[in-house]
């Protein structure tokens, strides 16, 4: 087998939650110029349009709105991919949402929140979507579930987002609970576990006069992660070369990880 054909992924059926920003679009943008046709999935309808129109310039990507903060929005995309497309190669879970506040005042609403999209959501969607990813399943290349979690779900983070890292952390457990049971269905799910990437989540670190300096004495490798590094690992994953990893969850970081 040649190296294009080991980390090879064209041909093949990809969604991709709150893909028209950030990770997701990192993501999404690596799928589609390695040949995958790509569906994108966000809550606003027209940016996730622009974003399926920008990607559309070098291959082929579809846009579907949906809500996946509640089971009914998760199986109505499900449906939507189903409808178009009998076999799904890849699912990556990334549609997220946090909230900061201070600990007295942490209010119920955003545990439902957070929990209910990043956690509750991915579950959901893989249980709906898991007709599609049975059918494009082989033994020798799996069908792939990919969670987006996150660094804050292995170490502390020094952010008041209480919910947003017990997500995370929730996540990959999940990723590794899935990968246990579906590992016979030719099914893999692993979780990566981003480290500090430019998104809107994010936005408030870049916009510091300091956030050069910062950025270099917190993070080992000294930069925040690129688009590439982002796309590189969800490829590998989906690829014949990630073809017998699952359960694992990976940190994506630069070393941030490594300081505990």
């Amino acid at each position: 087998m040649g190296i294009a054909e080991l980390f090879g992924i064209e041909g093949k059926v990809a969604l991709v939650t709150g893909g028209s920003r950030g990770i997701g679009l990192m993501i999404a943008r690596g799928f589609v110029e390695a040949g995958a046709k790509v569906y994108i999935s966000s809550r606003k309808a027209d940016a996730l349009e622009q974003a399926a129109a920008e990607l559309s310039g070098t291959g082929e990507c579809v846009a579907i709105p949906a809500d996946l903060s509640t089971e009914d929005g998760c199986n109505e995309l499900a449906a939507a991919v189903a409808g178009r497309e009998p076999a799904v190669h890849i699912l990556v879970n990334n549609a997220g949402a946090t909230w900061g506040a201070p600990i007295a005042e942490y209010p119920a609403s955003a545990w439902d929140r957070v929990i209910d999209t990043n956690v509750k959501g991915p579950f959901f969607l893989t249980r709906a979507l898991l007709p599609q990813l049975r059918t494009a399943a082989t033994a020798d290349d799996p069908a792939r579930v990919i969670m987006i979690g996150s660094i804050d779900g292995i170490r502390i983070s020094e952010f008041e987002h209480y919910a947003y890292p017990a997500s995370k952390a929730a996540i990959h457990m999940l990723a590794r609970d899935l990968a246990h049971k579906l590992v016979r269905d030719n099914i893999t799910v692993n979780a990566v576990a981003p480290g500090l990437f430019p998104s809107k989540m994010t936005n408030f670190l870049f916009s510091s006069d300091h956030a050069g300096e910062v950025i270099a004495q917190t993070v080992p490798m000294g930069r925040p992660g690129r688009p590439e590094d982002m796309a590189g690992i969800a490829i590998f994953l989906s690829s014949r070369a990630g073809s017998y990893l699952t359960g694992a969850v990976i940190p994506v970081d630069g070393g941030v990880s490594t300081h505990g």
